[in-house]
């Protein structure tokens, strides 16, 4: 057994994805014994939702050097990447009401529709009702949203004491690892438990489901093209950088995030790219490329706008405009949240469910096609991170247009 479990995270998923799916064709609506075991899997990641989003959250607020350090350049790359990323999750959510990829499974996974408040929307009531009356009333009932909101205040206020607070914000940071290590060890039961739940959809569900997963990666492919050959451009061109020259030079960057799938693997080259290609200095690209490498997921929040549309209509949650902006927010904040935990998109989906009031039966969906989607996701977060960096200097007249140009 130690070819097993010395094998990656991803192969072992992905053979117990084929395990699964065939036990599941071939047993049928009998694969069901083991049920419990993807059960289990599923309340391993609630039991992580609350305390990884306030500690990770808190965390990476406090992590900044000061309420004063984001001005000027810090100010702008950080506007850029939240503008960015709200832009990227309404692409999402845009190609997903295209595309309607849940169509014709509503209802397949249960429904929660009858459940949902089709007021009429307000947008005061709406904001009003982000912010907590009780915290720890926020946190029993997995109110994502006032949790976040809470946590966010935490943050900045810790941030303002800074030294006064020094126990705290250790305290903080190292709750973020103890729940970082948590993820880790229950991404570790994630091969068995997500092959047990793909082995139930499989012997349970059928054709339909395999058709709306099939048009749901097309709908997250094209979000993801339309940010990086529409978004991206534009914005280069309206800081007169040559689009062209530009996605030469960082060519072999999103060729690496393609095959690697990861951001982290992917930032020595970025910088290489930034001072010996693009002309930037370090003080720039030294400080914009490790933040965008952390907090700048645009691919990962069109993908976030896309399954929430798609799991809107599975579940049979009428489209409210109170729900879509809901949606935006939570694009931005779980994007940002996703850095530096593992199994990031299969956790930030289960999140980004529960903030929306629905159940987490599309969760092994998500992790059985995430090595697939995540391919677009990747090259996306890294070309918005350079895109940013670049735009950053070009801005503060920082750039050295004979390197750019040569």
């Amino acid at each position: 057994m130690k070819w097993w479990f010395g094998m990656s995270m991803p192969r072992k998923i992905f053979i117990m994805l084929i395990v699964g799916a065939a036990a599941g064709f071939l047993l049928g609506p009998k694969v069901v014994v083991i049920k419990p075991v993807g059960d289990a899997f599923i309340r391993l990641l609630k039991m992580l939702i609350v305390p990884l989003v306030f500690f990770t959250l808190v965390s990476g607020v406090t992590r900044m050097e000061g309420p004063g350090s984001l001005r000027k350049i810090g100010g702008f790359i950080v506007s850029f990447y939240v503008v960015t990323t709200l832009v990227s999750a309404a692409c999402g959510i845009a190609i997903g009401l295209l595309f309607r990829p849940g169509r014709g499974v509503e209802g397949i996974l249960g429904t929660v529709g009858q459940q949902v408040n089709v007021a009429k929307y307000s947008a005061i009531d709406t904001i009003l009702n982000w912010i907590p009356t009780n915290p720890v009333e926020a946190m029993a009932n997995m109110n994502m949203i006032q949790i976040i909101v809470f946590a966010l205040f935490v943050g900045v206020a810790l941030l303002c004491l800074k030294e006064k607070a020094d126990i705290v914000i250790r305290f903080m940071n190292q709750m973020s690892d103890v729940v970082i290590k948590l993820t880790e060890f229950v991404m570790g039961f994630a091969p068995y438990g997500i092959g047990a739940l793909v082995a139930v959809l499989t012997g349970t569900i059928g054709g339909k489901m395999m058709m709306a997963v099939a048009k749901f990666i097309i709908a997250d492919y094209l979000g993801i093209a339309l940010v990086i050959v529409l978004l991206y451009p534009l914005l280069l061109k309206l800081w007169s950088v040559p689009v062209a020259r530009f996605f030469g030079h960082i060519a072999p960057a999103m060729l690496v995030a393609a095959t690697t799938t990861s951001s982290a693997a992917t930032l020595p080259m970025e910088m290489s790219i930034a001072e010996e290609k693009l002309g930037l200095p370090e003080s720039i690209y030294g400080f914009a490329l490790p933040l965008g490498n952390t907090a700048n997921m645009n691919g990962f929040a069109v993908a976030l706008g896309v399954i929430s549309v798609f799991a809107l209509d599975v579940f049979q949650i009428p489209l409210t405009a109170g729900i879509v902006f809901q949606m935006l927010f939570l694009g931005l904040i779980l994007s940002v949240g996703a850095a530096g935990v593992k199994g990031a998109g299969i956790v930030m989906s289960a999140v980004l469910f529960e903030s929306l009031g629905m159940p987490l039966g599309l969760v092994p969906i998500l992790a059985a096609i995430w090595p697939v989607i995540d391919i677009p996701h990747t090259t996306a977060n890294v070309t918005g991170d350079l895109v940013g960096t670049t735009i950053c200097g070009a801005k503060f007249k920082q750039l050295d247009w004979k390197i750019f140009n040569a």
